[in-house]
């Protein structure tokens, strides 16, 4: 075998390297005397990006249970709060309302995964032989239980004031704000990176078949001998867990969690950017939350320029992105980016 042989191909090995670079070059940034400085206008362009990776973590967990295993997850900002959470109560110190154990982030991060990773088992356990519609609704009850309790449960979650006092790392290591922005980009842009090459290994192997087969038709999967509830469980745990690594990694960068943070606009976010770039293609659905996060930075700017208040800018936005998922939906129903034969659809 010649070296270039060795050399890695595809997708996953191509964003696992630019992951890999990306955390590096981040590294250097945080570690190093290195500074840079970044134009005013750019701030916004740098914060709506490190939003954008955190969120790009959430689309994949949900591509995974929905794009290829059909599983309908309407609730999917459960998973990303209770890992925030978990993280927080685990590392916060010196706040003043709900729990901070005070314990190193690293440990907290861990925390976060494994709670939602539990939920996810909990839900999928008692709820994965339901129909499509009706495993939507229970996901979507579960989001509001837990907000609810998030909310009146002050002494453990901080009410609505939230968990304050999580540790920022990479903000404890860069003084500079504009190089800390930088750094956070990526890094976070790093991790989503090396979990786009993760969640690719996975779906292009044998496994990855197996769901998809599931979506496509579960009774002709069991038929030869798999199964379908093990597989469904399985996916569906992943992606909680990949959720949850998301709700850490955003507690990690904000300093802070609060349920405000965690509403169904987030669940409805990451599902129209999978279904505008298109379900089961891991690029395209990242693709697909660029755009819904490109018209959020549109807004703030058009906001600065135009005399419109900002709640009725607000529901602009949304109308807009409303009229754009109709028209992908009535012209490209697999997605922009979606390929109509592996998604069963007429293009």
């Amino acid at each position: 075998m010649s070296a270039l042989d060795r050399l890695p191909s595809g997708h996953g090995d191509r964003a696992l390297i630019a992951g890999v670079v990306c955390l590096l070059v981040g590294a250097l940034f945080a570690l190093t005397p290195l500074r840079v400085q970044l134009p005013s206008a750019f701030y916004v362009f740098v914060e709506v990006g490190i939003l954008f990776v955190i969120y790009g973590v959430l689309v994949l967990g949900l591509d995974l249970q929905y794009g290829h295993t059909g599983l309908v997850n309407f609730g999917h900002v459960v998973f990303f709060a209770v890992g925030a959470y978990a993280t927080a109560m685990l590392s916060a110190q010196d706040t003043f309302a709900g729990i901070g154990l005070g314990y190193p982030w690293p440990l907290g991060l861990a925390a976060g995964v494994i709670a939602a990773a539990i939920l996810g088992a909990a839900v999928s356990l008692t709820s994965i032989r339901l129909r499509g519609d009706f495993l939507a609704i229970v996901t979507l009850a579960t989001a509001e239980i837990f907000h609810s309790v998030f909310v009146n449960f002050d002494n453990i979650f901080g009410g609505n004031v939230g968990i304050l006092g999580v540790p920022r790392p990479i903000a404890a290591l860069v003084t500079d704000s504009d190089t800390r922005l930088v750094a956070t980009l990526l890094v976070l842009g790093g991790v989503t990176l090396l979990t786009l090459a993760i969640v690719t290994r996975l779906t292009e192997a044998p496994y990855g078949r197996v769901l998809r087969a599931i979506r496509a038709d579960e009774l002709v999967t069991r038929s030869v001998g798999k199964s379908t509830i093990t597989y469904k469980t399985q996916a569906f745990v992943y992606g909680a867990a990949l959720a949850g690594f998301a709700g850490g990694l955003f507690a990690l960068y904000n300093g802070a969690v609060a349920p405000g943070f965690f509403t169904i606009q987030v669940t409805v976010t990451v599902w129209i950017g999978m279904l505008l770039g298109g379900a089961a293609n891991h690029r395209a659905v990242l693709a697909g939350l660029a755009i819904i996060m490109g018209l959020r930075l549109v807004s703030r700017f058009a906001l600065d320029v135009t005399p419109v208040s900002g709640d009725v800018f607000a529901s602009i936005r949304l109308i807009v992105v409303g009229l754009i998922l109709v028209a992908v939906i009535r012209y490209r129903p697999a997605g922009i980016w979606g390929d109509p034969q592996e998604l069963g659809v007429d293009q």
